[in-house]
């Protein structure tokens, strides 16, 4: 599918400059592109090294001046170019599909067309929104409810009675609602701890691959309006998950924490349990929190500290050896000094 530079500046909102009868064929990356395609220049840097790509259309924040490529002015240039991607790649209109070696149980509930996959299980009293698809191997337990357009990757499990929102995309392997992490001491033994909640997934979240988001001990474990998760990441029983936050690859958030909105958890972080982090705050990779969170902070270490002392004590420690070194030869000089008073 071919398209004019001008039919997808009218799709983005942007502002020809040059030839807007120029045709594309796909959007491609900076580096690998071909004169029939179009990349974007998102920053300063890429503005600078628009003679390097071979794209003769690239979608710009602003006029860098003469070029012979032809450019469409945008506000976000990034963004843009998903939406050209999505353009060039729109998405297939769902029809409705139920495979017979689906297995669909008691008032199933359909809210329009769906897509059910092979060996998927819908358990009974389920509600399944209009768009959704159910890919291979899914598993969708009793009483669950998934609003519309929602997107379930292969050999997925959604535990009963959870909650899922519209546009909600869950990736392949990631398990919603399994039993969180409890166990009471009994003796030398420990008793598990029941179970009894839900998971409460919002709009506009996309989960990762591999992800566990366990089920609340009672009440709910809530994953808020546009979260996205990476793969390999945990969120145990009774946690929240802030709006618009973002976990990145490894995280892993220990039961009844409250994350705020539009915060940031780098990969390998890890929050314990009963704390609070607040709004945009910034989690550095790795990091081990401990202790609550103020608005805004950024941390990194372990445990988490401000961003920059921990970039002080990290250009400290190559140089601990010789400072050992420095004081013990001091110690010894002053054991010197003072056997001789």
């Amino acid at each position: 599918m071919k398209r004019t530079v001008q039919e997808i500046a009218d799709v983005v909102g942007g502002l020809v400059l040059g030839d807007g009868t120029r045709v594309v064929s796909a959007p491609a990356p900076f580096e690998a592109a071909t004169a029939d395609q179009i990349v974007y220049a998102g920053d300063a840097g890429y503005l600078k090294r628009l003679a390097e790509t071979g794209a003769s259309t690239v979608l710009v924040p602003e006029d860098p001046g003469p070029t012979d490529k032809t450019l469409i002015v945008v506000a976000n240039p990034r963004v843009a170019f998903v939406q050209v991607m999505e353009f060039f790649s729109p998405a297939k209109a769902v029809t409705h599909t139920v495979s017979p070696q689906a297995s669909i149980g008691e008032r199933v509930t359909f809210g329009g067309p769906v897509e059910i996959g092979p060996c998927v299980v819908v358990g009974h009293g389920v509600t399944l929104g209009k768009g959704c698809r159910l890919l291979p191997g899914v598993v969708v337990g009793d009483d669950v409810s998934l609003g519309d357009d929602v997107i379930v990757k292969s050999n997925v499990t959604i535990g009963p009675g959870c909650i899922l929102g519209n546009r909600v995309i869950i990736n392949a392997g990631t398990v919603i609602g399994g039993d969180g992490y409890g166990f009471a001491p009994e003796g030398r033994a420990y008793r598990k701890i029941p179970h009894t909640g839900i998971v409460q997934i919002d709009d506009d979240v996309e989960i990762g691959s591999l992800n566990a988001i366990d089920r609340a001990t009672s009440g709910r474990t809530w994953i808020k309006r546009g979260v996205k998760t990476d793969n390999l990441v945990h969120v145990a029983h009774n946690v929240e998950v802030g709006e618009d936050t973002l976990l990145v690859a490894q995280v892993g958030i220990a039961g009844s924490a409250t994350v705020g909105d539009h915060v940031i958890i780098a990969g390998k972080a890890g929050i314990s349990g009963h704390l609070t982090v607040g709004n945009n705050t910034i989690v550095g990779p790795a990091a081990g929190v401990v202790k609550s969170l103020g608005e805004g902070e950024v941390v990194s270490g372990t445990p988490a500290m401000p961003h920059k002392l921990w970039l002080r004590l990290m250009a400290m420690m190559p140089k601990l050896p010789e400072l050992k070194r420095t004081v013990s030869h001091l110690e010894k000089r002053i054991e010197r000094l003072e056997s001789r008073e």
